[in-house]
């Protein structure tokens, strides 16, 4: 293969890392400004800060008035594992798990809560467990998204509008780029550092009237961290919902996280963020139509993600080994011309790459993308001597 020419131009901004992704549109540390630094985030202006990042939240993603939100401590893992161990053991329990975070989460169910009553429906990398097969007399456990395997539920249709259990719902790489069915969301968590494009260290965990009362009527049968409790003497903290935000945050991330709300309204809301994402797969779906060497990580269209775009290599002569040493020599030519940065796979995923495509992500940098991405797969093709596996 004759190595192609080095492209001209390059993306404006490189960054594509699925976590923590690309700031918004011309972001600078002037939007820090305004940071209440020095000052205690339990001080008048200090809360009023947390319950505008809530309030402004809720307005933004279209929640309604009777559901509770609230900042909670380490990021959206923190906020999975708040509702995992507060709300789960009342009754049985489904957890799906296709990517490596549903796997951690199945983990913590099985082998940390130690639930009896539970059942894993798992799918590999690239595929949906069977959503017909989930019941809704339990309580479920899913990732909206996966962030590590570029699958996503197709919407919400699967899930129960009449169900008993509660629906525990990670959708950290999915908040702000699906318009999402709060109707059928029990508990809904996410980080700023995704979609948002924030900084990492805080979660938000959204509360249902439903996971509310569960709380106010349920006690594990486990020891609670303070950073996990929810209620005091039986009812739901009231203050971690209105800007009484558990532990110290960062209130240079709150800042950066009002910043990045602001932002999202001046585009259009929510509707905006989801049709730039939208783009944006759509600009990848097109060059990977175009691409011969190049195929999504999920087969089925319809299950694809419209952030955390995982591909892998389909040339038939390099077997899997020979993938995982070309992949990863792309990202590193990639990363040293300072065209793109953090794109491989997950640690535990396949073999391939993976490109963030939400809406702080800008179509043109994409598009100036895809001709680096030939150049580095036919540079490091070219080496394929070296590599084990390949052929000769």
């Amino acid at each position: 293969m004759t190595t192609p020419q080095r492209p001209d131009v390059r993306p404006a901004n490189p960054c594509f890392s699925s976590g923590p992704c690309a700031k918004r549109p011309g972001w600078s540390a002037a939007a820090l400004g305004g940071a209440l630094v020095g000052r205690s985030h339990r001080s008048k202006p200090g809360k009023a800060k947390l319950k505008n990042v809530i309030e402004s939240s809720r307005a933004l993603l279209r929640v309604p008035a009777n559901y509770r939100i609230g900042v909670v401590p380490a990021s959206d893992t923190g906020a999975v594992e708040m509702a995992m161990w507060s709300l789960l053991g009342a009754r049985g329990v489904d957890v799906l798990a296709w990517e490596s975070f549903g796997e951690g989460w199945a983990t913590d169910t099985v082998k940390q809560l130690k639930l009896a009553d539970a059942r894993i429906l798992k799918a590999g990398y690239g595929a949906l467990p069977d959503l017909a097969q989930v019941d809704f007399s339990r309580d479920v456990v899913f990732t909206w998204n996966g962030t590590t395997s570029g699958v996503a539920v197709p919407n919400g249709d699967w899930i129960a509008a009449d169900r008993d259990g509660l629906t525990i719902c990670d959708a950290t790489s999915a908040a702000l780029a699906w318009d999402l069915p709060w109707d059928k969301l029990d508990v809904t968590t996410y980080s700023w550092q995704k979609v948002m494009g924030g900084e990492a260290q805080h979660g938000m965990i959204i509360l249902s009237p439903r996971a509310v009362a569960r709380l106010e009527s349920y006690t594990p049968a486990w020891p609670l961290p303070k950073i996990f409790r929810l209620t005091k003497g039986g009812k739901l903290i009231e203050g971690i919902f209105a800007g009484e935000t558990i532990n110290t945050p960062s209130m240079l991330a709150v800042e950066d996280a009002l910043d990045a709300l602001t932002w999202a309204d001046e585009v259009g809301g929510l509707d905006a963020l989801v049709g730039r994402a939208k783009a944006n797969a759509g600009a990848i779906a097109g060059w990977v139509a175009r691409t011969p060497w190049v195929d999504f990580l999920a087969a089925e269209p319809e299950v694809r993600s419209r952030t955390s775009i995982c591909l892998k290599l389909v040339e038939a002569s390099l077997d899997a080994a020979a993938q995982a040493t070309v992949a990863k020599k792309m990202a590193a030519l990639l990363d040293s011309e300072g065209v793109a940065y953090d794109i491989g796979a997950y640690r535990d995923a396949p073999p391939g790459l993976r490109l963030w495509a939400g809406a702080t992500i800008e179509t043109a940098d994409l598009e100036a993308l895809f001709p680096w991405l030939d150049w580095a797969y036919a540079t490091a093709l070219a080496e394929r001597s070296a590599i084990p596996g390949a052929a000769a």
